[in-house]
């Protein structure tokens, strides 16, 4: 988990609906992405070293996770 920082900027993808029920990103350091539920924002968000969430998003794009 990562500890909550308010200077963070948080972001999410221009394909998410105002329904709020979204993933939402910022980036706390040069090495590392913090991700968080826009739903619940009491919940801490969680950290991931850049190079591990750069290799899920290229698993998500090529269909990896995909129900049959």
């Amino acid at each position: 988990m990562h500890r909550e920082d308010p200077a963070l900027s948080w972001w999410k993808s221009s394909y998410s609906g105002n329904n709020g029920a979204c993933l939402e990103v910022a980036l706390p350091d040069e090495n590392s992405i913090a991700v968080r539920d826009s739903k619940d924002l009491a919940v801490p968000s969680l950290s991931f070293p850049s190079q591990a969430w750069s290799a899920f998003v290229a698993e998500v794009n090529r269909g990896a996770f995909t129900r049959p």
